[in-house]
C-alpha cells in the first residue's frame, strides 16, 4: 500500500500479550457467581467489549443477570483487571520496536481497542501515549464496537484520512472483522484464537521486523 495513510493498531493480542492477564478476573469471576467459565466463551470474549463479554460470562454460568449484575459485574472485573494491569503488562514479540520504527517514520497512528478508556489509561502507561495521535476506546463507539467498523473508521475520521488507505494491525478474528468491514488492509499477527483467511488479511507470525517499509508492502 504504497499511498498509506495511517497505521491503527489493536492492544490486548496484538501489541500487548495482555489476553491472558484478562483471564484472571474473568475465571475468579464466574467462580464468585458459582460456576467455571469454559474455553468456548472465553475464546468468543476475545476482541469484544464488556458488556458483550458480561453477557457471554452469565450465560455461561447459567444466570440471566439483571441491569444491575451486570452493572456491577463490569465493575468488579474493571477493578481486578486494573490490579493485574498495574502488577505488569507484557510485550507481544516484535511490538514495542515495531510502534516505535513506524511512529519514526511520521506517519499517523492510532489505538483502537475494546478496552474501556480508564484501563486503556493504565496500559498506556506501558505502552506510551506519546506513539498515538488519537486512541479510540470501547466505551467510546457508542455501542457499535467491535466486530463492527465504527472504532476504525472513528479513528479514521479523527485522523483526518481515509480508512481504506490505512493498515489495522489486528490479532483476533473480531477486531479483524470490524477492520475489514471499516476497508482497511489488515496485517492479522494471531496470538490465542486463530483467525481464518479472507479478503484484505496478510497474516505474518509477530511483529518482529515490522516497520513501515513492510507495511507499504502489504
Amino acid at each position: 500500500m504504497s499511498d498509506l495513510s495511517a497505521v491503527l493498531w489493536d492492544m490486548d493480542g496484538t501489541l500487548l500479550d495482555s489476553e491472558k492477564l484478562w483471564d484472571i478476573p474473568l475465571y475468579e469471576y464466574a467462580e464468585k457467581l458459582g460456576g467455571t467459565l469454559s474455553l468456548e466463551t472465553r475464546e468468543r470474549m476475545v476482541g469484544t467489549n464488556v458488556p458483550t463479554t458480561m453477557r457471554l460470562l452469565f450465560a455461561d454460568v447459567g444466570i440471566e443477570p439483571t441491569a444491575e449484575d451486570l452493572v456491577d459485574g463490569a465493575a468488579w472485573i474493571s477493578r481486578r483487571t486494573e490490579e493485574v494491569f498495574r502488577a505488569g503488562l507484557p510485550w507481544r514479540p516484535g511490538a514495542s520496536d515495531a510502534l516505535r520504527a513506524v511512529r519514526a517514520s511520521g506517519v499517523p497512528m492510532a489505538l483502537v481497542t475494546s478496552t474501556e478508556r480508564a484501563l486503556t489509561e493504565v496500559a498506556l502507561d506501558t505502552i506510551g501515549r506519546d506513539l498515538f495521535d488519537v486512541t479510540v476506546c470501547g466505551d467510546e463507539v457508542d455501542g457499535l464496537n467491535k466486530p463492527l467498523p465504527e472504532p476504525y473508521l472513528k479513528a479514521a475520521r479523527l485522523l483526518g484520512v481515509d480508512a481504506a488507505q490505512c493498515v489495522a494491525i489486528e490479532d483476533s478474528p473480531t477486531g479483524v472483522a470490524a477492520a475489514v468491514a471499516a476497508g482497511c488492509r489488515v496485517l492479522v499477527v494471531p496470538c490465542d484464537v486463530e483467525v481464518e483467511q479472507g479478503e484484505r488479511r496478510i497474516f505474518r507470525e509477530s511483529l518482529v521486523g515490522v516497520d513501515l517499509e513492510v507495511l507499504k508492502a502489504l
